[in-house]
């Protein structure tokens, strides 16, 4: 190796570990707070509607509202974080959630609320999460090194795990001390959010080499590329239908444990324990980039949800069906990240915000479907031969998965080798220039 060889090598080297990158976090932690702020008052709005409003029905409403983003929201958002400065764009959520916040926290110490208040904050709230999670997913590679690429990816995975684990609880302990703090804590943690922000030096985008075209035609451009893309286009559609099943199956899984004489409260033991393993198999999912090719990950990702699912048509026991529900999240966290890391190194950065908003928008789309497959399949067969089902369906998913060229299509080399890693140059600085 020459001199300018070797001092090209070093200068490719991160200057540190991960821990000590002070910008990712910066990041991480802003962003951890705002999420779990969003899942504390996710929990606290079905809770105010029944105790405050005393209205079922408004419960039903308002969790409509704040899913609701995510088919009207998630595609115009990605065109939002690709064509503007993706750090003024999550300040803006911040600010955005933060005064909706506020206002709900006034109305509830004044003794004013209605319904069309709660439903309107709700879809604001949504709305700027969705927008602030694309943001900060698009800003992750400009703000590690690519070697430190798998690992900041893993651990914001983990993240999200950890902030369903404890929103839950703490959003309804919140709401039991006072029916304002979860609301007022959701505020806190985006002004924190956006104080972390401005204090974070690296810029979140590469730059940008093209005037912004009309909203139409940067949705399809985004579609395009996505389509264009054989392995990510096969994962996107696969991972869509195993959470389909996934919805019915956790339905069903509710009524096994009522048959069976549990509570809601084993439901939520189940949910926690599910939690951790999702939490581990983030964590865990780093080194398996290191030793397995995606389309490997991929492969053994849907043989063991399709093993998972056929035992749990097998038993009934609560302990097994958290053990086996952990197991599914450890599976998933896992494969996440894989495909997260996969999905990064690949997307230029100008397309970052819209491949990943259409593949949430399919992600959340089959998960309404689920959600309706899953009651009328309960309402006409037994949980367990509903599960069973689910089971065979995830079978031929799995089988489906081995068999399928765009699969094949991804290669057998390991997303990040032992000795580098990460994104090459020309795609982490890639750009989609525009003509016309």
């Amino acid at each position: 190796m020459t001199l300018s060889e070797d001092t090209a090598a070093q200068q490719d080297q991160p200057s540190g570990p991960l821990r000590r990158n002070r910008d990712f976090l910066l990041l991480w932690t802003g962003a951890g707070l705002s999420m779990l702020g969003y899942r504390m008052s996710t929990v606290a709005y079905p809770l105010l509607a029944i105790w405050y409003l005393d209205s079922t029905v408004g419960a039903g409403l308002i969790g409509f509202a704040s899913l609701l983003p995510m088919l009207l929201v998630q595609l115009p958002a990605g065109v939002l974080v690709d064509r503007y400065d993706r750090r003024r764009v999550m300040i803006g959520c911040d600010i955005v959630g933060c005064v909706a916040m506020s206002t709900l926290v006034v109305s509830l110490l004044a003794g004013r609320l209605w319904l069309g208040h709660l439903m309107a904050v709700a879809f604001v709230e949504g709305s700027a999460a969705i927008v602030y999670r694309l943001a900060e997913r698009a800003a992750v590679r400009n703000v590690v090194h690519p070697q430190h690429l798998p690992a900041a990816l893993s651990q914001n995975e983990a993240r999200a795990q950890a902030a369903g684990l404890i929103g839950q609880p703490a959003g309804s302990s919140l709401f039991a001390f006072a029916r304002w703090t979860p609301f007022l804590s959701t505020a806190v943690g985006h002004v924190l959010s956006l104080i972390g922000l401005l204090f974070v030096k690296a810029e979140f985008q590469a730059e940008r080499r093209a005037a912004p075209g009309k909203l139409r035609s940067e949705l399809l451009e985004g579609i395009t590329w996505l389509r264009g893309q054989r392995f990510l286009r096969a994962a996107v559609c696969l991972v869509a239908g195993s959470n389909l099943l996934f919805q019915i199956s956790g339905l069903a899984i509710i009524l096994v444990v009522k048959e069976n004489g549990g509570s809601p409260t084993a439901i939520g033991v189940i949910g926690a324990v599910s939690g951790v393993g999702g939490v581990l198999g983030s964590l865990f999912a780093s080194r398996l980039l290191k030793h397995l090719a995606p389309r490997t990950i991929l492969v053994g990702a849907f043989s063991a949800w399709a093993a998972v699912t056929s035992c749990l048509a097998l038993t009934t026991g609560l302990y097994a069906i958290g053990g086996l529900m952990a197991l599914v999240s450890f599976v998933g966290a896992s494969m996440n990240v894989s495909a997260g890391v996969y999905q990064v190194q690949t997307t230029p950065d100008g397309l970052q915000g819209r491949v990943t908003s259409v593949a949430m928008l399919v992600s959340s789309g089959s998960n309404s479907l689920g959600a309706i497959a899953g009651g009328v399949l309960l309402s006409t067969f037994s949980t367990t031969h509903t599960i069973a089902g689910v089971a065979a369906v995830m079978f031929l998913l799995a089988v489906s998965t081995v068999l399928s060229p765009a699969v094949r299509s991804a290669g057998d080399s390991p997303l990040l080798s032992k000795e580098q890693g990460g994104v090459p140059p020309a795609q982490r600085t890639g750009e989609v220039t525009r003509e016309g």
